[in-house]
């Protein structure tokens, strides 16, 4: 073996990185808002199995359209009301806009019914935490749908932090340039935070994910205009997030129109992951640790495995009588640092988590 050469790969790890289904629990589902994403929801619930017997949405056409594409037995509604009023329904998924979700999610814990709440969950921590109370009063869960865990690279990279194979994990760096401007024609172009709040959700989770239960300290961060864009929202944008003993950042340039790249890269004392690929949909994995290096070969796509990865966490969760790892409290916390990184970009100063309690305008 020459100096140049790499080498050989160790067998890579074992890890259940696959979206899980409960063994024998099968509720009545229901998908409250039926938009662009709803039809990933449903294409991923009909790979699990999952019965879903009713959808609903304000647009009747709309509702039918994700009916006869992937449930032609579900019932369609227009008024929400009148499908949690539904006794054989036990699991709803709330997957409409944050400006319009707080009531539905209101109501659906009030008919006890468990909930899944697509992201980003609240526009105020506040009324997160007052439906969080609500749900424990209930004696219901409420779950929100962080589908980026169930990413398979994201998802591999979880277990691996999860079985020890990193050891103490001290750092995590996301950085995602891609061409972001297809929205353009799409109502996301009006989001002022489009990069920070909409896209970054994710970000924000899977980096406290990976960090563990650590108290963040504070938060930096920034988002400019390029020269060239056309859109609002600026389509730069960076944040950095400072534990006691560990950091992450993230960077993000959405005006890449060539040569995209997404890249994660996790440290710890025992171990690193650096996955990488042109988009989130394409990752090469490689885990290194003292007895080598190893690339798995990750099967399935974060759209739609992510949101099979949610729905089954959540029914998992259920019938194992335990609190889901995606439940609505843990969320929180993750919004609690996205909301402080969008302060800190608007006012261009640190923010500590909590200290700003809605999204700033």
């Amino acid at each position: 073996m020459t100096e140049n050469d790499s080498p050989p790969l160790s067998p890579a790890p074992d890890l259940p990185y696959k979206p899980r289904d409960p063994k024998r629990y099968r509720p009545r589902i229901a998908l409250i808002g039926c938009g662009g994403i709803a039809g990933d929801h449903l294409k991923a619930y009909r790979q699990g199995g999952y019965d879903v017997a009713a959808v609903c949405d304000l647009d009747e056409s709309a509702a039918r359209k994700r009916q006869q594409e992937y449930y032609p037995q579900a019932e369609v509604y227009t008024d929400f009301r009148k499908l949690l009023a539904r006794d054989d329904i036990e699991v709803v998924d709330i997957a409409t806009h944050p400006t319009v979700r707080n009531p539905i999610v209101e109501a659906a814990l009030r008919a006890r019914k468990h909930v899944l709440s697509q992201k980003p969950f609240v526009l105020d921590l506040d009324d997160g935490l007052r439906l969080v109370e609500l749900a424990d009063k209930q004696g219901v869960q409420l779950a929100v749908n962080q589908n980026g865990r169930w990413a398979p690279h994201f998802s591999y990279a979880r277990e691996a932090v999860a079985a020890g194979l990193l050891g103490d994990v001290f750092g995590v760096h996301l950085n995602v340039h891609w061409d972001h401007t297809w929205v353009a024609t799409t109502p996301f172009a009006k989001v002022k935070h489009l990069i920070l709040y909409d896209y970054a959700i994710h970000s924000f989770d899977i980096a406290l994910c990976l960090l563990g239960d650590r108290p963040v300290r504070r938060v930096y961060a920034s988002a400019v205009r390029t020269a060239r864009q056309q859109i609002m929202p600026a389509l730069l944008a960076q944040s950095v997030i400072e534990f006691d003993d560990a950091q992450a950042s993230l960077v993000f340039d959405a005006d890449t129109p060539f040569g995209p790249e997404n890249r994660t890269f996790v440290a710890g004392t025992k171990g690193s992951i650096v996955s990488r690929g042109p988009h989130e949909k394409q990752q090469q994995l490689r885990l290194t640790t003292a007895g080598g290096a190893a690339e798995p070969k990750l099967e399935g796509r974060w759209f739609p495995d992510g949101f099979h990865g949610t729905m089954g966490e959540l029914l998992c969760a259920i019938e194992e009588g335990r609190t889901s790892s995606i439940n609505a409290a843990d969320n929180l916390k993750s919004l609690a640092v996205c909301f402080a990184a969008v302060a800190s970009a608007a006012m261009h100063q640190p923010i500590v988590p909590g200290e700003v309690r809605t999204l700033v305008d």
